[in-house]
């Protein structure tokens, strides 16, 4: 199959017709101009060894060279060969709270920007893992599948916002489910799941959800994002309030992310404004028994812009040597 590392200068070809048509015009626009003073028979008399024809198979010939150089500089690409690759991690499973709580700005600028900045740098760290992304709120959802492509996973987790998710909550439990099924089938027992939330569980039963998953052989750790006194909640330049006018007022529920850690058999980190959390939760995760993952890639690329180049480089030179007058010996 044919691939484009750099697609965008294809568009350069839109610029075709406009090479023909200006060229057209222009010859146009000349014997307009010609006619003014003789008549076609006398042209002709006049210039007898001006060409029309092969000014046209210059302009063709130079047309397609032009084509066949912005193929080249588009550098096409054939896949050489399909591989096996092995590499040896764990599959981490991140379930990012997304609810309007996580506007809050108990660290700067708020908690769901500090936490993506604080998974981004997760994601540098990580080297033969996989990682899959679940957002949350009133429900769940798989923003990135299981992947070791971590440019892909920091262009998804750029995308995520407190709009990723239309229905309002925190269903902690629906997100443990959630990364539950999403595992790859390869992995069995290094199998992590994080939670970055500001535990304020108002839908289901995370810790009875956690504990299935330590019976699954899923580790379950949780970050707790948010403060104890707790923070108002900015919306459209102002706070947001509850149906009785009162500013709601979010805070960190400490109490059941202990809880679901201890039922998921993994551990329970604040996050900081210096260090928000992350790295003693992936050192826990370094220590884990590491699987073997294999996945089918495409090894190698065979580049092909040398022969579009050689191509274009050719019809010039025929182009060149055409010459805009009337070969003054003939065959016949």
């Amino acid at each position: 199959m044919l691939y484009f590392a750099n697609p965008i200068y294809l568009y350069l070809l839109l610029l075709l017709p406009v090479i023909i048509g200006g060229f057209g015009l222009m010859r146009y626009m000349r014997k307009k101009r010609l006619q003014k003073f003789a008549s076609p028979e006398q042209a002709k008399a006049l210039m007898p060894s001006a060409s029309t024809s092969k000014a046209w198979v210059r302009v063709v010939l130079f047309s397609l060279a032009f084509a066949s150089f912005v193929l080249g500089i588009a550098r096409p690409q054939i896949g050489a060969k399909l591989s096996e690759h092995k590499a040896k991690g764990v599959e981490v499973m991140i379930c990012l709270d997304v609810s309007n709580s996580m506007l809050a700005q108990d660290y700067s600028p708020c908690r769901l920007d500090r936490a993506k900045l604080a998974i981004s740098r997760l994601v540098d760290k990580l080297n033969d893992d996989r990682i899959g992304l679940i957002v949350f709120a009133g429900q769940s959802f798989v923003q990135l599948p299981i992947t070791t492509d971590y440019v892909s996973a920091k262009m998804f987790l750029n995308n995520v916002n407190t709009e990723s998710v239309p229905v309002q909550g925190t269903a902690i439990g629906d997100a443990i489910r959630t990364a539950m099924r999403s595992f790859s089938a390869q992995s069995s027992k290094s199998r992590v799941i994080i939670v970055i939330t500001d535990g304020e569980n108002h839908e289901d039963d995370a810790v009875q959800m956690a504990a299935q998953a330590a019976e699954a052989g899923i580790k379950v750790f949780t970050l707790g994002v948010g403060s104890p006194e707790g923070k108002p909640i900015p919306m459209g330049g102002e706070l947001l309030k509850d149906k009785d006018g009162n500013i709601v007022v979010t805070k960190l529920d400490e109490k059941t992310l202990q809880a679901v850690a201890q039922a998921g058999n993994g551990a329970y980190v604040r996050a900081s404004n210096s260090e928000f959390g992350l790295d003693p939760i992936i050192s826990s995760v370094k220590k884990m028994n590491e699987e073997e993952f294999s996945s089918v890639i495409f090894e190698e690329f065979d580049e092909q812009y040398m022969y579009f180049f050689a191509f274009a480089l050719l019809l010039l030179v025929i182009e060149m040597l055409i010459g805009s007058r009337k070969a003054k010996i003939k065959l016949f």
